[in-house]
């Protein structure tokens, strides 16, 4: 990964307006400074704690609306998956897979995400090192497949809170994969006993910045117009306004490295 990736969207597919608006003003932002975007948007919310949280508008629509996107604005595109049977159709419809952090030890998942041959994106998961990510790793790259990112996002610090560490990019880079920086999730406050993730995206900033002077080869940044109306992750997600401007920033300390 010799250009610097971004790797942005809502956290969910909601429709399709939302999805377009945010894929062509990303799109923008990234072809003026030089950065490799992807699209990205979860066709389904698998992980929910409550029974009632939003998990999709349904696979299909979803997946079509990202196979819209990536076709009509010619960008690459991604989605989480979170069973191994999931891949064989999800596939025919996007660039990349993802691994969410949760399920980021589960072997047949990874193995089947390896032979689909597509680029694979793993989430670290809140209760692994950066050192025991390398096993994640090999897992994908078994099936022939060297395509794969390993995805920082921060680790369990009790129970309702999480914590970046500043050296993790950096061990994570000695694995020989690209390391990407998931800046939103990194600052989640998760297991609220309202059932509902909360966030500081305030400090979104400031995990950018730091990741990207320790080394990451890029950035996942789940964005929306108005975060506050999100039917996914509304407390976390980077309002699509303030993009640019970290962007900028980031790119000024990459090249002055």
């Amino acid at each position: 990964m010799n250009k610097f990736t971004l790797i942005a969207g809502p956290c969910a597919i909601e429709d399709k307006k939302t999805a377009l608006e945010i894929a062509i003003h990303v799109k923008e932002i990234c072809a003026s400074l030089d950065i490799n975007f992807i699209f990205k948007g979860s066709y389904r919310k698998a992980n929910r704690s409550k029974m009632d949280s939003f998990t999709g508008i349904g696979d299909i629509k979803a997946l079509e609306i990202l196979q819209e996107i990536g076709k009509s604005l010619g960008i690459e595109t991604i989605t989480d998956i979170h069973e191994s049977y999931e891949v064989e159709n999800v596939a025919k419809y996007v660039d990349h897979l993802q691994i969410p952090a949760f399920l980021c030890r589960q072997t047949a998942l990874l193995i089947a995400a390896g032979e689909s041959g597509l680029g694979v994106n793993i989430k670290k998961g809140q209760f692994m090192s950066a050192e025991a990510m390398g096993f994640a790793l090999e897992k994908v790259q078994s099936t022939g497949n060297n395509n794969v990112w390993l995805c920082e996002r921060g680790n369990s610090f009790g129970y309702h809170d999480l914590i970046v560490d500043a050296t993790s990019i950096h061990k994570m880079k000695q694995h020989g994969a690209p390391v990407i920086m998931d800046c939103t999730h990194s600052v989640q406050k998760p297991n609220q006993t309202s059932g509902v993730t909360g966030g500081d995206p305030s400090l979104i900033e400031a995990i950018a910045l730091s990741a990207v002077a320790t080394g990451a080869d890029g950035f996942f940044i789940e964005t929306h117009p108005n975060p506050a109306t999100a039917k996914s992750d509304p407390h976390t997600m980077l309002k699509l306004d303030s993009l640019e401007n970290i962007l900028t920033k980031a790119m000024k300390i990459r090249n002055a490295l």
